[in-house]
């Protein structure tokens, strides 16, 4: 079979050609020249090895990495933090105990920041302080049995914890997990010094492991690349405001004039004072002075990039992560994804990889009486309307009410029964006890303006005798 061979017009091969030399200068910023020894990373001011270090330099310096670490912890942790025994109507031994011991050590503080302190390293530490240490040689000695007492808690980093031993026993169900820790700490007064700890007083907390059960992802690791970004752009365009307000000077020789050394030094000399507020106004004779001024880019449109980017990987919405609003729809749709992203987080490491784990140790300690049936954690409610969606809630149905009673049109399509439930959102016990209020009230006028009455009581006061059915619950309306 013969080939058809096309022939090229000029255009095409001036094309052809411009593609080719485009892609040979791609390839060299990727680092596909000089041997390999340059490569993207190197290219474009990344790191390419990141530590502990990294990270903490970051969230201590970078607002929107702070940002990050700080408002999922934030927002999980808010609120009251019960530990409640099933099918207990009153407060039951264990949940008194713990109440005392969270109100004594302050222990919902304590978790909040070890969350903070797994994010920014690999791994987090929450150092038991029990009473039967003497000295700080106790610290690498196993928990004495017996009924234990908790006299501190203080949570650890990376940077303050190291894994010293892990135990290499196949046999040990702890096989591959740490058994000695090294405390590089300040003692008591105030030196530096490294302590070896059991890992029977302490709790290893992991945020995001992979094939590692020690080991976890530091949060700032996948958008690490795109915070430099922003250093970059805001650090530019800031550098590039300064250098404006601030220009240098150059100056031009007029043709046919001849300038003394005398003549220049004077007209350094008065740039120079110039520039330091010294000298409000220049004479010079026979040189053209301007300012060396340059246009400043806008950095926006490549902001809002990097900080795209940041947001689809953390999941934390954009207005969230910059405190901005956008309007109404966009802040509406942006509060519940982000409420339902917090509440994701307790339920899949929060609770499961923090607060269990420390409260599981305390009852195996004994520092918690054990709990006659298993215990439930309560959150508090990320979904509980605020006092203004509960005004905006409270007119929109007084005014669909309303509406409804003055529309007889509406009543013979709808029952007042099934407007109650499905438009109003009353439960069944509020249903019933609208009904029994009309048995008692003659004219559906009077039915509808009691009603009336009693949402916008509920509204101001948060009281009301329909209770907290279907319609307290509803996210929105």
């Amino acid at each position: 079979m013969q080939r058809t061979r096309t022939r090229l017009t000029t255009q095409q091969l001036q094309t052809f050609a411009s593609e080719l030399i485009g892609r040979a200068n791609l390839a060299a910023r990727l680092g596909q020249q000089f041997g390999g020894s340059r490569d993207l990373y190197s290219a474009l001011g990344y790191e390419k090895k990141l530590e502990f270090s990294h990270y903490s330099a970051k969230y201590i310096r970078h607002e929107i990495a702070r940002a990050i670490i700080d408002r999922p912890v934030k927002s999980t942790w808010q609120g009251p933090l019960e530990l409640l025994e099933s099918s207990k109507s009153q407060d039951t031994p264990f949940e008194k105990a713990w109440i005392d011991l969270n109100r004594k050590l302050g222990l919902k503080t304590i978790l909040s920041r070890a969350d903070r302190l797994t994010g920014i390293g690999r791994y987090g530490i929450l150092f038991l302080g029990l009473d039967d240490m003497r000295t700080v040689k106790d610290f690498a000695n196993p928990v004495k049995s017996g009924q234990r007492k908790l006299i501190y808690v203080k949570p650890f980093g990376e940077s303050t914890v190291k894994i010293k031993k892990l135990e290499s026993s196949p046999s040990n169900p702890r096989y591959g997990m740490p058994l000695i820790y090294s405390f590089d700490v300040d003692d008591v007064n105030g030196n530096p010094t490294v302590y070896d700890v059991h890992y029977s007083r302490v709790i290893h907390i992991v945020d995001n492991p992979l094939e590692s059960d020690i080991y976890g992802t530091p949060r700032l690791e996948p958008i690490y690349n795109r915070l430099c970004d922003l250093e970059k752009l805001v650090g530019g365009d800031a550098e590039m405001f300064w250098r404006n307000a601030r220009p240098g000077f150059q100056g031009k020789v007029e043709k046919d004039f001849q300038m003394t050394e005398g003549m220049r030094r004077e007209l350094v000399e008065h740039l120079d004072e110039y520039e330091h507020d010294l000298r409000r106004f220049i004479i010079n004779e026979g040189v053209d002075i301007e300012a060396l001024t340059q246009p400043i880019a806008d950095p926006e449109p490549h902001f809002k990039v990097a900080i795209s980017c940041i947001s689809a990987q953390t999941s934390i919405p954009q207005r969230v992560l910059m405190g901005s609003e956008r309007g109404e729809l966009a802040s509406t749709q942006d509060t519940s994804e982000w409420k339902d992203y917090v509440q994701s987080r307790r339920e899949d490491f929060a609770e499961p990889a923090i607060l269990r784990k420390f409260v599981d140790r305390l009852i195996e300690l004994k520092i918690l009486p054990q709990p006659s049936e298993d215990y439930t954690v309560k959150w508090s409610d990320l979904y509980a309307m605020s006092e203004k969606e509960k005004v905006e809630v409270g007119k929109a149905r007084a005014n669909a009410l309303r509406e409804y009673t003055y529309n007889p049109i509406a009543q013979g399509i709808i029952p007042p029964s099934v407007f109650y439930e499905y438009f109003l959102g009353f439960s069944t016990e509020q249903i019933t006890l609208t009904n029994a209020m009309r048995d008692e009230i003659i004219s559906e006028e009077e039915l509808a303006n009691k009603i009336i009455e009693t949402i916008e009581a509920e509204t101001k006061e948060d009281a009301s005798p329909f209770g907290q059915g279907q319609a307290g619950q509803q996210k929105e309306i």
